[in-house]
């Protein structure tokens, strides 16, 4: 995989950065969400007209044909402006997921509204026992004689308040496995519960009691959900990483600027040697995990199933807790300031707390990657 950006990718990345920077201020965020806004139709309208909400969608069906590194580059910039709006949920991990498990007709009857941003599309698969991981699964989808009817709850829902539609993962009895389910969010039998999040975002609390789908509700063949699925999670984590990384880059640089301006004894403190280790500190954390998200890319990029899920976890377990390390840091590099709502720094770290439960904790995909070091351990012992 080339990491050099093209022409192309340097725009996008540019114009992302140009709309943080002069449209999404930290002034105009925070008033957002103390209005109770959940997102900012005008700013989700200006993706759209951007076409990052299209980029990585394939062209046959309205999109632009871009790779998971456009979406990689766009979620950077969202994290170093700590935008709320539900990119991720929405764009990336419903819409890969949809990409990876429909029908030619399906895509092409689904997708173009969600490039255009008329529609909004979230994916539900988490429920409490599966912690942010694909399975297991104990919503269940019943048989009737037209289709199905959903029984079951699935939380933290990532762009759930704000979807038009559900892609739902159940266990339909006529398919072993997992089956993915579209399903209209007006249907009967259908709630949601809002879950505000600790940094200003929201998730939903979905249950289905009862909801009735017909047959060509089901996103691609019954029972063969779980590499869609699998593949729309990888992309989500890629985007998620993305998006810590750019947060982690914008606290280093805010947490340099106080240290030169803040003086003590008459000089900035960031002439202090004992300051200066901890922000080199800082800055190996976030390189090491801007190599481990390269890493991710050319997993997602070249791998094998079974790699890629295990470089999924390394990346989402390694990233998730340099972010929180880093951002952590830097509030208390800037003492009693960096604890204050109205100061910029100390929402990085919310973020980052955030995004450690989401897509599974540091700590589920830790024991997952060891997990899987203990199985391939006992398959070499019992092969010797």
């Amino acid at each position: 995989m080339n990491f050099n950006l093209n022409s192309e990718q340097q725009l996008l990345q540019d114009s992302v950065r140009r709309f943080v920077d002069k449209a999404y201020s930290f002034e105009a965020r925070t008033a957002s969400l103390k209005a109770g806004a959940t997102r900012s139709a005008a700013h989700w309208q200006t993706f759209a007209d951007n076409g990052w909400l299209a980029a990585a969608l394939p062209e046959a069906a309205g999109g632009l044909g871009g790779t998971l590194i456009d979406t990689v580059l766009i979620a950077h910039e969202f994290g170093r402006g700590l935008v709320v709006e539900p990119y991720l949920g929405c764009v990336v991990l419903a819409a890969q997921t949809l990409v990876a498990a429909a029908t030619p007709a399906q895509l092409e009857q689904l997708l173009p509204p969600l490039a255009e941003g008329s529609r909004k599309l979230a994916l539900a698969y988490s429920e409490a026992q599966s912690c942010g991981f694909a399975e297991p699964v104990q919503l269940h989808a019943k048989a009737t004689a037209d289709g199905y009817t959903l029984h079951g709850r699935k939380t933290l829902v990532a762009g759930g308040l704000d979807a038009d539609s559900f892609i739902v993962s159940a266990i339909a009895p006529d398919a072993p496995g997992i089956t993915l389910f579209l399903v209209d969010a007006a249907s009967t039998g259908l709630t949601r519960r809002a879950l505000p999040l600790h940094d200003g975002s929201w998730a939903a609390e979905v249950s289905f009691e009862g909801v009735r789908v017909p047959r060509d509700a089901v996103l691609g063949a019954p029972g063969q959900g779980l590499a869609a699925l699998e593949q729309g999670l990888a992309h989500g984590t890629a985007a998620l990483c993305a998006e810590l990384v750019g947060g982690m880059e914008k606290a280093i640089a805010i947490t340099a600027e106080y240290l030169k301006m803040r003086k003590q004894f008459g000089v900035p403190i960031a002439s202090f040697q004992a300051l200066q280790h901890r922000m080199a500190d800082m800055a190996a954390e976030l390189e090491v995990a801007r190599s481990m998200l390269y890493a991710l890319l050319a997993s997602i990029d070249n791998d094998d199933a079974a790699t890629r899920q295990h470089t999924v976890s390394q990346a989402k377990a390694l990233i998730g807790r340099a972010a929180k390390f880093v951002c952590g840091q830097a509030i208390q590099l800037h003492g009693g300031i960096g604890m204050t709502e109205e100061y910029e720094v100390g929402h990085y770290y919310k973020r980052a707390v955030v995004a450690d439960v989401l897509l599974g904790s540091s700590g589920r995909h830790e024991a997952a990657c060891a997990a899987q070091l203990q199985k391939t351990l006992l398959q070499g012992d019992n092969a010797a």
